[in-house]
């Protein structure tokens, strides 16, 4: 049978795995007797957690809210997991990097030395990106509270005139906080930087959620910052070539692009971005000979980069002629 504290252990992880936990069937997975199961929830709360018996045929155990934090108990794949995640949280943007910081020392303080030795080598090195803002904690409860409740907010926003939304998601982009709502002025969806926002308290009258365009706030904001307006998750500028490279090697560097192999050293490139002339440059960045496919959009835009080029390298400018389609 394990040591006392080990049970304790498996029965609280086993607690919080699921509600209902009945009593059998805990005594099963842990190995021990109903009656060892009954004292073991009598020790766990003696500690400060608030489990509570479950009335029926087979009696159970549920693990509900508590009023005070009680000691926390971790497996070893837990603490080393609540060890990462507040490394990653010093970078969050967040406002509470330095409160991060502090946890994570507490966390390892306390932690057998076997786990500390753990921790300390699996360092992460969260990098944010230099332009990120600082998002005041405060900000982020209050408009997580108006998601959640479903309340519209008013807010300032970036200096300029209050704005009247019904929020819908909180969301982290390239380093940003972001607020997805309905702007009720504009009668449009919106995506608001959450650093540029100031509430205004108290919040509106709740409101029936509206529909996201697509269903997936992930796609809808991912296709926002490509700048489509519609929701849409796919690139307004999208162009098809054929480069002198083998597929695995351009696979490496293409995120959102389909790759397919032609031959051992060519493969075809389909790709998207928010404008031509930043698609030619995205697909120039390949040192390999380019065959445009399609569209003639594409190719307008590389013949306009070229002549780009060409003036930055000979620092004469003339104008540039649109050539003639190939339609």
């Amino acid at each position: 049978m394990r040591k006392t504290s080990a049970r304790l252990l498996a029965l609280l992880s086993l607690l919080q795995a699921r509600r209902d936990w009945p009593g059998a069937l805990l005594a099963e997975r842990l190995e021990i007797s109903p009656r060892t199961v009954r004292r073991d929830v009598d020790r766990l709360r003696e500690l400060g957690y608030p489990i509570q018996a479950i009335k029926g045929p087979d009696g159970g155990y549920r693990l509900g809210a508590g009023t005070q934090l009680p000691p926390l108990l971790f497996d070893d794949e837990q603490a080393v997991a609540l060890a990462v995640a507040l490394q990653i949280a010093t970078t969050s943007g967040a406002g509470i990097e330095e409160a991060a910081a502090r946890a994570l020392n507490t966390v390892r303080q306390v932690m057998p030395a076997r786990l500390r030795h753990r921790i300390d080598t699996l360092q992460v090195t969260a990098v944010e990106r230099p332009a990120a803002a600082q998002v005041d904690s405060r900000v982020l409860t209050t408009l997580s509270a108006a998601v959640h409740a479903r309340e519209e907010l008013r807010f300032d926003y970036n200096g300029a005139e209050p704005r009247r939304v019904q929020p819908r998601h909180l969301v982290t982009w390239g380093g940003r906080w972001y607020l997805v709502a309905w702007d009720l002025d504009r009668d449009d969806w919106r995506t608001f930087r959450a650093d540029r926002i100031t509430p205004r308290i108290p919040t509106g009258p709740r409101f029936t959620p509206r529909e996201l365009p697509g269903g997936d706030v992930a796609a809808f904001v991912s296709s926002r910052f490509r700048g489509s307006s519609d929701g849409s998750s796919d690139w307004p500028c999208r162009g098809e070539v054929i480069l002198d490279l083998p597929a695995a090697v351009v696979s490496q560097y293409t995120r959102d692009g389909v790759v397919e192999e032609l031959g051992p050293e060519r493969c075809r490139l389909v790709l998207g971005s928010w404008s031509w002339p930043g698609l030619a440059a995205a697909i120039g960045r390949f040192d390999a000979d380019i065959e445009v496919v399609g569209p003639a959009e594409l190719k307008n835009a590389f013949a306009r980069l070229a002549h780009r080029y060409t003036s930055a390298a000979t620092g004469r400018s003339a104008a540039f002629t649109t050539p003639p389609s190939d339609g």
